[in-house]
Parts: structure tokens; C-alpha cells; sequence
């Protein structure tokens, strides 16, 4: 996106920092904000007015949290150029010594997987410990001569890679229309083939029934514990979930659902307190 939009930035002070900073960034990604900036105080967030519900500070999860103290003040910007504020913030990042995710005014290093994304106003370029984890759970996969569904989508980092890795079959949906956007422009920098990308939210999975070896599905605690089921039924048999998006104290929540639709646990990663986890059904 080259043109500029208005903004609101919330200029947040959290404490403690540490452990706490990337919980309260992820639940301004749910509520609606879309890009940051870690501050001495803790995190400047930019969101667009209309992105933001009346009710999004009532829907933070980390303010009822036993020994956190947040507050925040409110400066409204004159229009901003997106473009020019990511490209100063977004670093390269490397998964392990075979992945680097970068964006494309970024010199190029060689690795086994070298992954070009323009974020913009997507959620996913590793950074974060959700995103990060779930390359590496690719990085292991056997991907070979597979079919891949990636839920919530956002830039389209981990579709990408998953093609990268071997898989033919690929759909990448996500309910944000930008992320849409997004996906399809980094498929394309990447020169993917395979992967159709498709605006939408759990009710578009009817279309694929019994059709995936995988399920990516990197969103938050409740739209997994709500949409579980419907990414089981597009499973083969077989088949398993990757999923990742909450904390290490959802996660009985999350395998209970998984088991109830007779799934178990085979493996899990964690970062500061966000976990990955893979399901085997």
C-alpha cells in the first residue's frame, strides 16, 4: 500500500515488560491494531478508527492478569504511509540456519529457504513466537507431494513455505481482505504455484471435505477452540493440525476439543509462554 490513511496510535505502559509485552501485542492484533513499536514503557500500537470496536478494552485478556498494570493515552495521527513505517521496523529473521524470512529491499543471504514478505497490515513475519514456532514445526514436516490448509493466513508466510517445502495442494484463507491482498502479492514475490488464496472464515471449509494432510492454523484460544471441528472435517485420514495462537494455559483447553474429535497431542513447542502444538488424527 503506497497511499496514506489515517491513524490513532495508543501509546501503552505495561508492567512488568518482560513475558508480558508480546501477550498484550497479540491481543491488540485480535481487537483490531495492526501495527507496533516496542517502546521504554512498554508498546506503541497504530490502528485505523474504523478497525477499532467500541468494546476493545474490555477485551483485553492481560488487564485481569495478577500483577500486570496497563494504561494507555490516545494521539491521533495525520494520514501515515504504511509502507515507510514497516520497512524501518521489519528486521530479517532466521528460523534455525535453514530459514530467513525477509522483505525485499533486503539483501539476499543464502539459506536452504529464502522467504520474501512485504507485511504491510498483515500479521506474520516471524517475529512473533506464534509464527516463528510453526516454521519450525514446517521445517520438520514431511511435506512432500502434500495438501496444506492455511487458516488465517495473514501474509501468507506459512503457505509459503509449506510449498516451498514439497507440498502441491495449498489453500490460504483468511477473513481480513487486506491479508488477502497481502498473501496473494507474496505468493507471487515467491514464485508459488500452488497455493489459491481465498477470503473467508471457518464456513468456507465446507468446500473441502476430507481433502487436507495438513491444517495450519495460527489464529487466537477462541476462534481454534470454536473452529476445531470444522478444520477436522477437512482432514484425511491420518492427518494432522498445527496449531498455535494461544497460551501454555489454553492448551488443555485446546487438546480437549482436539481429543473430543479424536485427535491426541503428539508434540508442542513454547516461546515465552505461546505455544505450537501438533495433533495427530
Amino acid at each position: 500500500m503506497t497511499t496514506s490513511q489515517p491513524y490513532w496510535v495508543f501509546h501503552f505502559d505495561l508492567e512488568p515488560l518482560d513475558g508480558f509485552r508480546d501477550i498484550l501485542l497479540a491481543e491488540l492484533v485480535e481487537v483490531g491494531f495492526d501495527s507496533f513499536e516496542e517502546t521504554p514503557a512498554g508498546l506503541s500500537a497504530y490502528v485505523q478508527p474504523k478497525e477499532l470496536p467500541e468494546n476493545w478494552w474490555s477485551e483485553l485478556r492481560i488487564r485481569q492478569m495478577e500483577g500486570v498494570s496497563l494504561s494507555y493515552r490516545k494521539e491521533e495521527l495525520p494520514d501515515i504511509n504504511w509502507n515507510a513505517e514497516w520497512e524501518k521496523q521489519f528486521d530479517p529473521i532466521e528460523v534455525g540456519d535453514r530459514c530467513r524470512v525477509r522483505a525485499d529491499f533486503h539483501p539476499y543471504k543464502e539459506v536452504e529457504y529464502d522467504l520474501i514478505i512485504s507485511p504491510k497490515m498483515s500479521f506474520g513475519t516471524g517475529h512473533h513466537q506464534t509464527t516463528y514456532m510453526m516454521l519450525e514445526f514446517l521445517l520438520e514436516a514431511e511435506l512432500e507431494g502434500s495438501s496444506v490448509l492455511d487458516m488465517g493466513c495473514g501474509t501468507g508466510v506459512l503457505a509459503i513455505m509449506a510449498e516451498k517445502r514439497g507440498a502441491v495442494q495449498l489453500q490460504a484463507v483468511d477473513i481480513d481482505a487486506w491479508s488477502e491482498e497481502n498473501s496473494r502479492e507474496n505468493t507471487e514475490k515467491n514464485g508459488c504455484e500452488n497455493i489459491e488464496v481465498h477470503q473467508g472464515d471457518g464456513q468456507i471449509l465446507h468446500r473441502w471435505p476430507a481433502q487436507f494432510n495438513w491444517v495450519l492454523a495460527n489464529i487466537n484460544r477462541n476462534i481454534l477452540l470454536q473452529d476445531i471441528p470444522l478444520y477436522v472435517d477437512t482432514l484425511q485420514e491420518g492427518g494432522a493440525l498445527l496449531l498455535s495462537g494461544f497460551y501454555t494455559e489454553d492448551l488443555p483447553l485446546i487438546s480437549e476439543k482436539c481429543e473430543a474429535a479424536g485427535g491426541r497431542l503428539e508434540k508442542k513447542r513454547v516461546r515465552d509462554n505461546w505455544v505450537a502444538a501438533k495433533y495427530v488424527f
